[in-house]
């Protein structure tokens, strides 16, 4: 079935800059939503970013809208998060996610995950 490995991760600067890569194998995603999300220490997993099969449309949590941009390559089967003005807040593991669906911005919605990379915003 479909394997994601993320990407990208390492330790910047607030206000800096940083981009993951979401490499997938296995199956073509070309059919699949495909999401970011996040895990903070001691928090729960949320929602960061998701773009639909067809490239439209996005979807940005609040705390991150126009600061990140999802895009996908569905010929190189790759999956970015371009993030920008980078705050501590934003330090997490980031997960690339893949759903059959569109709509709904849980965890649970989605059925395939990678192992994270870990994004650290310091100051």
């Amino acid at each position: 079935q479909l394997q994601l490995v993320e990407s990208g991760g390492g330790l910047v600067q607030a206000g800096g800059s940083l981009t993951l890569s979401c490499a997938a194998s296995g199956r073509t995603i070309s059919n699949f939503a495909m999401g970011w999300f996040r895990q903070a220490p001691g928090e729960e997993v949320s929602f960061v970013a998701a773009i639909k099969w067809s490239g439209l449309p996005t979807k940005y949590a609040d705390s991150v809208k126009d600061r990140f941009t999802i895009s996908r390559d569905d010929a190189k089967n790759m999956v970015t998060l371009q993030m920008t003005s980078l705050k501590i807040e934003d330090t997490a593991i980031y997960y690339c996610a893949a759903s059959v669906g569109w709509g709904v911005w849980t965890p649970r919605q989605y059925g395939y995950w990678g192992k994270g990379t870990q994004v650290t915003v310091s100051s």
